[in-house]
């Protein structure tokens, strides 16, 4: 079955050749409605859902509708809170600082400070087991007291963040020491069109 964002895709495509063929294609598209899925901790607010299993990173909006997913990388390790467990942990974070702001794809951050170097393929066949990190950084906060904030499971102090990785990432699939890893064009676009604050939900079942 086709959703309407679908069809809005197949709209801002291609001309078809004439309007017969548009109304054609039209009758031939059964629709249904886009699935709602409204923000259940902040009510009428923005929202982001990391699917573990899917490994999918979905954005809604103000109203639940889906209007950004991108394909992403979780943790190899699989799913946990603890420190140095190298696990992407679980539960209600917030998106508490961000760093990138206008830099180009591709530029290398470490430790958090803008370096004036950028990542290359050749780099990378350098320093196979270097966690690159680029472009944008996107760094959560637990939300919940004993699971993914305070003592030794706190997401900050771990320094979990949605970013920005390089080409080599087989994204689909998980490979990272525990961040949420993205393609370039993904985490800038993510970046620019959310707030600081936004609620982010990571969900190992999904």
């Amino acid at each position: 079955m086709k959703t309407w964002l679908t069809l809005l895709a197949l709209l801002a495509g291609p001309a078809l050749a004439d309007d017969a063929s548009l109304i054609t294609t039209l009758q031939a598209t059964p629709l249904q409605p886009v699935q709602l899925k409204p923000n259940p901790r902040t009510p009428g607010a923005p929202w982001l859902e990391v699917g573990v299993r899917s490994q999918q990173l979905a954005l809604y909006d103000e109203r639940g509708v889906p209007v950004r997913q991108y394909v992403v990388s979780t943790a190899s390790k699989g799913v946990g809170e603890r420190v140095n467990s190298y696990q992407t942990p679980r539960g209600w974070h917030k998106v508490c600082e961000r760093i990138g702001d206008g830099i180009e794809r591709d530029t290398i951050i470490y430790r958090r400070q803008i370096t004036p170097w950028k990542y290359t393929p050749q780099l990378h066949a350098e320093y196979p087991n270097k966690d690159w990190i680029l472009t944008r950084i996107l760094w959560l906060c637990g939300q919940e007291p004993g699971v993914n904030q305070g003592g030794d499971v706190d997401s900050y102090d771990r320094a979990i963040y949605l970013h920005g990785a390089g080409d080599h990432v087989a994204f689909g699939t998980p490979t990272s020491r525990g961040c949420v890893r993205m393609r370039g064009d993904d985490i800038i676009d993510l970046y620019d069109i959310t707030a600081n604050g936004i609620d982010v939900f990571i969900n190992e079942n999904l």
